[in-house]
């Protein structure tokens, strides 16, 4: 895996201990169970996907492995603007976990642009 995947691993582990965090936030404090097992799932999902990626079968496998990623990526950001837009989070945390998924969205758009592009220019 290359320095680019490495600190999207690192991103995305990081982003998903911050939706675990958010997670059990929403259970305990907001009384709300089903968005945040829905942002729980998603928001986890993108590091494991990428992790996975490391023993994919083939280069095709380790591609969808991250294009899974991102579309989880973009589901988290979209549980995100739900929650905000029903006031279960405050503006202020809410642009800090928006600011990381769509950082984390950029570096996975990347990576799987560069990955398709390589793998165009090998066939």
């Amino acid at each position: 895996m290359g320095k680019k995947e490495s600190i999207l691993r690192d991103k995305a582990y990081k982003f998903a201990v911050r939706i675990v965090k958010f997670s059990q936030y929403l259970r305990d404090e907001k009384k709300e169970f089903v968005l945040s097992n829905q942002i729980l799932r998603s928001g986890t999902s993108i590091g494991a996907l990428i992790q996975e990626a490391e023993y994919a079968q083939s280069t095709a496998d380790f591609i969808n492995k991250f294009s899974i990623s991102l579309k989880e990526a973009n589901e988290t950001a979209y549980w995100l603007l739900l929650l905000k837009d029903t006031n279960y989070v405050e503006k202020k945390l809410f642009n800090s976990l928006y600011s990381d998924c769509n950082e984390v969205i950029s570096m996975l758009v990347s990576t799987v642009k560069t990955l398709k592009t390589k793998t165009t220019k090998n066939s």
